[in-house]
């Protein structure tokens, strides 16, 4: 039996958040931790599942305190290094009035772009249900490298391959080699979520629908598109159904699609089904269920400190 539910390959930084100004009127940031893999792991063990995080934080102030946060959320962090000559990520997400995100990083190299494909404890793959990876993670070498040798032992061990592109285009060179990179590791994927905003990059298809029906007739096993306060669609062969949202008051959107996408996959391992094997009538509890995640993530400011616990969603 594989020890972990989800072990996840990729970027864990620092959010710098707007948290208004200082009484000189200076802009204040406050430090969260981050990171789209490492926030779905968050999501996965604080509903009870197991996991494991692979990736690179620099020897710094940042990177302890992040190894600390995973430690603290009971995340395995064998695969967790230190690198001496890179800094820790710093992504600056400024929130306007309807808690919407814009980013600017500090990656120049950050450390999560440095590991390398020698340095991923493969174990940690071998003994997971799933294996869950981004895209940051494909923008730059080494971690590009180490990426696809991570998802070709993930293959090899039987796991289910999860995919959460999550597109920050200003870690990418243009839009072009977003395109390119992004769509590179589809033919790994069996589970996979983009947003509404994606769907063109990603497929060439603009409407949701359509997208997530590109992406499966491609084999993708099955598709989440999230649609912000409109829900999510979800479907594989079997067809298509939609989950509303839930009606909550918004602080924060940082997060809302790994909560939601952590609460699918917590859900999925859960069940021990491939994503081809689950019924139309689950597809929807999952997704009813990980929108009840993604709806008490966004009531709270951050994204690991603010997904919920199990016995907060009932």
């Amino acid at each position: 039996m594989k020890q972990f539910d989800v072990v996840a390959l990729g970027e864990i930084l620092i959010d710098m958040t707007y948290a208004g100004k200082s009484e000189a009127g200076q802009t204040l940031f406050e430090q969260n931790p981050g990171g789209a893999p490492a926030n779905v792991l968050a999501a996965v063990q604080r509903l009870g599942g197991q996991t494991a995080f692979i990736g690179k934080v620099g020897k710094d102030m940042h990177g302890e305190y992040l190894r600390q946060v995973l430690a603290g959320e009971n995340i395995c962090t064998e695969g967790l290094l230190a690198d001496e000559n890179a800094f820790t990520t710093l992504a600056f997400v400024n929130l306007d009035a309807n808690g919407d995100r814009s980013f600017s990083f500090a990656r120049k190299p950050g450390a999560d772009t440095c590991l390398t494909k020698e340095e991923v404890k493969y174990s940690l793959i071998q003994n997971s249900k799933i294996f869950h990876v981004g895209s940051l993670s494909l923008t730059d070498e080494p971690a590009k490298s180490a990426t696809l040798a991570a998802l070709e032992e993930a293959k090899n061990a039987g796991c289910i391959i999860s995919y959460d592109p999550n597109y920050r285009g200003p870690l990418w060179k243009n839009e072009s080699a977003a395109i390119e990179g992004m769509r590179s590791i589809l033919s790994y994927v069996d589970v996979m979520k983009i947003s509404d905003e994606e769907t063109v990059l990603l497929t060439d298809c603009k409407e949701p629908r359509k997208a997530a029906e590109a992406l499966i007739a491609g084999g993708v096993k099955a598709v989440i598109v999230t649609m912000g306060g409109k829900g999510a669609l979800v479907g594989n062969e079997k067809g298509f159904i939609t989950s509303e949202a839930m009606d909550v008051p918004v602080k924060d959107t940082t997060g809302a699609g790994d909560s939601f996408m952590g609460g699918f996959l917590f859900k999925l391992a859960q069940s021990g089904k491939k994503c081809e094997e689950l019924s139309i009538e689950e597809l929807q509890s999952f997704a009813d269920f990980a929108n009840r995640v993604a709806g008490f993530c966004v009531q709270k400011r951050g994204a690991i400190v603010a997904m919920p616990f199990a016995k907060d969603l009932f």
